[in-house]
């Protein structure tokens, strides 16, 4: 039975070794990004296309609205070949603007694209420097603290080497020592959430005494 546990626990074991033996490290690069001018003027270039584009769609739906406004109230009034021509063109003005709005807003539609071909020069230039520090630093990991796939719930800012990467960027001394200054800040308020929690605890605990005896 032993000999049975061994085995199965054995390669929890060796993963555990593996993973000691490697240096890993994390990143921000939500941060790193928004201290790029590069970045902010890409967000601002993808934004005045959303903007043109959403009016284009919504131009194409009030074109149909208008026309299915008019076919109600003349209705009434339309013979049976009127209606029917009125209605075909109706049904082809929606499938228009079903079209252009997937075309545009759909799976890898223009947007998708675009924001692809706008993102691409910055983020290849943070993975240059994300590939230049993981290399310098000798790490076998680097995780994306920003990233959704990956939870970090405690994360020690002994292996943050976002620093790194923003001065391998340029990114000036003063925007670097500000997420410094916010790190600690955040340092500080987790240090006192944590007391404050705990003396809660206390206060329960010694009511809860109080109350038995």
């Amino acid at each position: 039975m032993k000999k049975r546990i061994f085995l199965l626990i054995l390669p929890f074991l060796c993963f555990c070794a593996s993973i000691k033996a490697q240096k890993f490290g994390y990143i921000d690069t939500e941060y790193v990004t928004s201290k790029l001018p590069e970045y902010r003027n890409a967000q601002e270039e993808i934004e005045k296309l959303t903007s043109k584009w959403i009016k284009e769609v919504a131009a194409k739906n009030d074109e149909l609205t208008k026309l299915e406004k008019a076919y109600r109230y003349e209705e009434v009034l339309l013979t049976e070949e009127m209606k029917v021509q009125r209605l075909k063109v109706i049904a082809e003005k929606e499938k228009e603007a079903k079209e252009l709005q997937n075309k545009i807003f759909g799976f890898e539609g223009e947007l998708f694209k675009k924001k692809q071909d706008i993102m691409k020069p910055v983020l290849d230039e943070v993975a240059k420097a994300v590939e230049k520090v993981a290399r310098l630093k000798k790490l076998d990991i680097l995780f994306d603290k920003s990233s959704e796939g990956l939870a970090m719930l405690y994360t020690n800012p002994t292996h943050d080497y976002t620093d790194y990467v923003m001065e391998e960027l340029g990114i000036s001394p003063e925007q670097i020592k500000e997420k410094q200054e916010e790190e600690a800040k955040q340092a500080e308020e987790n240090k006192e959430n944590s007391n404050t929690t705990k003396s809660k605890s206390n206060r329960k605990g010694a009511v809860s005494n109080f109350k038995k005896e």
